[in-house]
């Protein structure tokens, strides 16, 4: 490797001035990011920025006439303890002393650590005494780990040595104390990542199979055995050369990983965020067209993530054992070939794997057949690794283990444990290409928060516990449903077929579809097993789709979706299968608003396959039948009712089909109490309906009365769902909008006065209110959507244009969709609202000012007006 620029050590410390120190660093920042291009070892360039700390420091420490304290002493902790600094890592030191400072000596530590700030280092200190670092260790394990792997970098070194003798194990954090408290520290940090190292903006530090958990087992190993590199593990027989082999290499492309991240964001920051991957993609060489080098950084980076989690919790079993002495726990016998030990399964025969591939297989199906089962023996979890590796071929190329996955998926504990063991341990890409290629596939958009095999797993995971007795109250239909199935095995392979394809180009949908039958067919399913199967993978996103783009309110919609779907059990399987994808999509998507819009199709659905597509509803007896069950509320509520014939009147019959009884009467009863016709009249339910807050607006009709509102509501910020956009018979609006919280929370408390007087003081305002000129978030900027407009062919709805906008999700878009719906002089009736992460899918019904639908000429008009205007950022 080329040598480092000029050294601090080869400088005297009246030399080390700031702006020689800042030109100094400035110069190894260069010099390491050089180095690293040219593809020199990480690991090198990491221990070289240590190295010249250690010279800068003890020259600076010289500088502020501190190495002439007898008792006082530089100590380096943390990753600098270790002799690892990455281009911003935190240097973490402690400024050790026998005895408390005095004020003069305490001031010129306070300059020393000054200069320090000035030069603009990372720097993290303590000032302690050796009596104090023992007794916040004592108190922190976290305090306790940086003592242990301190270091001295200059000064006393009798101090430091009164520091070692005072933290050696048999006085401070015996190794068996240790070993928990940094275990449970380990279970602390996964829980608070999900358990999972499958985010698509990871921590590359603290998610679980990251650096943190590399540093876990070397901590335990330095505790315990005394061990100051990884390699001794192989010596003490804990690690075998070639796992030895595989940290090593997993560890080396963490840190090339960290410090790209480094060099790319200029921030000790070690988060792997969307606008950061295409830079730390290119500094690590990765290439491709568009986002592959992306995916092919990330799928690297999850597959490294995977194999240290593997060892980690191989080296921890057996550390628990010999630390603890936990190897003399209660063994049981299962079978022939398994026993439990404790709580984790444990083959009998080690070359069983070897010798019969099924028998993996057969390991995870006493897992899910033993409910207390909670994971697999570190020495049974090594036999899997190794067997797995050496495959000649898929396991599912063997009949026998065809035979046993499907006896696994037909038993109802398969979805417990055992198929997270699968996904966890590499079997299910062991057992089948098609998920092996899915391993680590990227989703680069904001909708997603997981890649495609940890998304399946997840609703695999959702599919399972739709049975259980506590999904009663989260998923009442979910749960209802799934225990009457009579092959739930067919849902879930539904489940692991529906994103199989994503990745390979062209519909994944439609390819899913074609390996769901050939692998179902291959597993002995008879033909109509397969079928079902099939389609539910070639539709299963037709039921999300027409609940939040398609107005569930419209018979016609209805019969559509329900003569696509033909049947109940059809019916019943894409329900649960779209509420599970929707789930295992992010965290923060399911709500109860798509909750209550999935139900009414559902129903709805239901009610028409009984009814026989054949017999369509009576629209004149549904209006009838709305108006009596209104009437009997509004009567029930001792609201006054002469006049309403009169207002019923006015209203259009649309109006009583695309309302529920509830709606009318609640409608009805305060329209009628209104006194100034003239005045708008804004009504929020104080009952959050169909998941959100129900908003009613009734008011003369105005031009770009939605923009209006959605201006205004964008200035609470609050998102617009559902809209419901109608006039009466002589010129009212009668408009209703379903908002949510930014959190998908319906409004409530006082923010719903302040919504109700900021929407009336809007609408009487001559003044329209003005959406929001917020920039796009930073994950925002990442993403181009050309925004598209396309109109519904004609023939599908006579009465009305069907029109969907598809465009970059910004604030204010509707306020400025709906001002060229009012320059267009076009006429709104409905609105369905779709936001999908960083993009928005938008329909609208129009008609034009003569409340017919739009020409050809007037379509390709909006088509240029919107453009323009969400292109170009037209101001209202």
């Amino acid at each position: 490797m080329e040598a480092s620029p000029l050294a601090p050590a080869l400088l005297s410390p009246d030399e080390l001035t700031l702006v020689r120190c800042r030109d100094m660093l400035g110069q190894l920042q260069d010099w390491l990011e050089q180095r690293f291009q040219s593809g020199d070892d990480v690991t090198e360039l990491v221990c070289t920025r240590s190295q010249h700390m250690d010279q800068l420091l003890t020259g600076l420490w010289a500088r502020h006439g501190l190495h002439q304290q007898p008792d006082l002493a530089l100590v380096a902790v943390g990753g600098y303890g270790r002799g690892e600094l990455h281009p911003c890592s935190d240097i973490d030191l402690l400024i050790l002393s026998r005895h408390a400072l005095d004020e003069a000596l305490n001031e010129r530590v306070s300059d020393f650590v000054t200069q320090l700030w000035d030069l603009r280092l990372e720097v993290g200190h303590s000032v302690r005494s050796v009596a104090e670092c023992v007794a916040q260790g004592e108190q922190d394990i976290t305090v306790a780990t940086n003592l242990i792997e301190a270091r001295l970098i200059t000064g006393c070194y009798h101090t430091f040595a009164a520091l070692t003798q005072a933290t050696a194990p048999d006085k401070f954090w015996p190794s068996q104390a240790f070993f928990e408290a940094k275990r449970q520290e380990q279970e602390l940090r996964h829980r608070q990542f999900r358990d999972t190292s499958y985010k698509l903006e990871p921590d590359i530090k603290n998610s679980p199979g990251g650096l943190r958990d590399i540093q876990t087992i070397s901590w335990v190993a330095r505790r315990h055995f005394g061990a100051t590199t990884l390699g001794e593990m192989v010596s003490h027989g804990f690690l075998s050369e070639a796992e030895f082999a595989e940290l090593q290499d997993c560890q080396t492309f963490l840190w090339k990983l960290r410090f790209a991240l480094h060099t790319v964001t200029r921030r000790p920051d070690n988060r792997l965020l969307f606008d950061r991957q295409r830079a730390v993609a290119a500094a690590l060489g990765f290439a491709g067209e568009g986002n592959e080098s992306i995916e092919h950084m990330m799928k690297r980076y999850y597959q490294t993530v995977r194999r240290v989690a593997e060892l980690n919790e191989l080296l921890l079993q057996l550390f628990d054992e010999a630390i603890l002495g936990h190897i003399a726990m209660d063994v049981k016998s299962l079978t022939p070939e398994f026993r439990l030990r404790g709580r984790l399964i444990d083959v009998v025969d080690p070359e069983l794997f070897m010798r019969e591939p099924a028998a993996m297989l057969r390991l995870f199906y006493q897992i899910a057949v033993h409910g207390q089962i909670a994971g697999i023996y570190s020495t049974t979890l090594r036999e899997l690794r190794d067997a797995r590796r050496r495959l000649p071929g898929f396991l599912c190329e063997r009949a026998d283990c065809r035979r046993l996955f499907m006896m696994l998926l037909r038993h109802p504990g398969s979805g417990r444990l055992a198929l997270t063991l699968m996904h966890r341990y590499g079997i299910l890409a062991a057992y089948f290409p098609q998920w092996n290629k899915i391993v680590g596939q990227m989703q680069f958009d904001m909708f997603h928060a997981y890649p495609v095999d940890e998304h399946t797993h997840r609703v695999l995971k959702n599919i399972a516990r739709f049975r259980d007795a506590d999904r009663r109250r989260s998923h009442p239909l979910c749960h209802e449903i799934s225990n009457r199935l009579r092959k739930p095995e067919l849902l879930l392979l539904a489940g692991l077929f529906h994103d199989i394809a994503k990745g390979r180009g062209g519909d994944h949908s439609t390819l899913g579809a074609d390996d769901a039958l050939a692998f179902c067919l291959d597993h002995d399913l008879d033909r109509s097993d397969a079928r079902l199967v099939a389609w539910l993978v070639r539709w299963h996103l037709l039921m999300s789709v027409t609940a939040q783009r398609r107005d569930i309110h419209d018979p016609d919609v209805i019969r559509e979706f329900a003569t696509q779907v033909r049947d109940e059990l059809r019916l019943d399987f894409l329900y649960c299968l779209t509420v599970a994808d929707i789930c295992a999509t992010n965290d923060g998507l399911w709500n109860d608003w798509k909750g209550s819009l999935l139900r009414e199709l559902y129903f709805a659905t239901q009610k028409a396959l009984r009814r026989g597509l054949e017999n369509p509803p009576d629209l004149r007896l549904r209006i009838r039948e709305n108006q009596q069950q209104a009437r009997r509320l509004l009567e029930h509520m001792n609201s006054p009712t002469e006049h309403l014939k009169t207002l019923w009147s006015r209203l259009p019959a649309d109006y009583f089909l695309r309302h529920s009884p509830e709606q009318i009467a609640w409608h009805s009863s305060h329209i009628l109490a209104h006194d100034d016709p003239h005045r708008p009249l804004v009504q929020i339910s104080q009952q959050p309906g169909r998941g959100g807050s129900e908003l009613f607006i009734y008011s003369p009709d105005s031009p770009n009365l939605f923009g209006r509102v959605a201006a205004a509501l964008d200035q609470k910020n609050l998102n617009i769902h559902d809209a419901q956009i109608m006039t009466s018979k002589d010129g009212y609006a009668l408009d209703t909008f379903i908002v949510l919280e930014p959190d998908g929370q319906p409004v409530s408390g006082d923010r719903l006065n302040e919504l109700s007087s900021g929407l009336s003081l809007a609408l009487n305002s001559r003044t329209p209110p003005v959406a929001r000129l917020r920039p796009p978030s930073r994950r925002h900027r990442e993403f181009h959507v050309p925004t598209q407009v396309h109109f519904l062919d004609p023939a599908r709805s006579s009465k009305r244009t069907l029109m969907e906008v598809i465009a970059l999700d910004t604030p204010g878009l509707l306020a400025r969709i709906g001002a060229v719906f009012s320059r267009q002089g076009l006429n709104l009736h409905a609105a369905k609202i779709t936001t999908i992460g960083e993009r928005v899918e938008d329909f609208f019904s129009l008609t034009n000012s003569d409340d017919r639908p739009l020409t050809e000429q007037e379509c390709t008009r909006l088509r240029e007006k919107l453009a323009d205007e969400l292109n170009h950022g037209g101001k209202i």
